[in-house]
């Protein structure tokens, strides 16, 4: 293969890595700072997991995404 779908792969890799971060320490400090996720009042607002689970979602497509680099070698 040509080693352009190597580079490739390697800047979509990182690009979903720190997608996931930002993501996820993004939405733990909004809930934190909004008072939702260690409030006992009321259960948290279910937006809060439907973004962690889309940032979990992101690392893991990361790290396909990271193996399927690794044979194209």
């Amino acid at each position: 293969m040509p080693p352009i779908f190597k580079a490739l792969a390697t800047i979509m890799a990182w690009i979903l890595w720190i997608c996931a971060f930002v993501l996820g320490f993004g939405t733990l400090a909004m809930g934190i700072i909004r008072g939702d996720l260690f409030s006992t009042a009321e259960a948290p607002p279910v937006v809060y997991a439907a973004m962690f689970a889309t940032a979990g979602f992101y690392a893991i497509v990361a790290a396909v995404v990271m193996l399927l680099r690794k044979k194209m070698e």
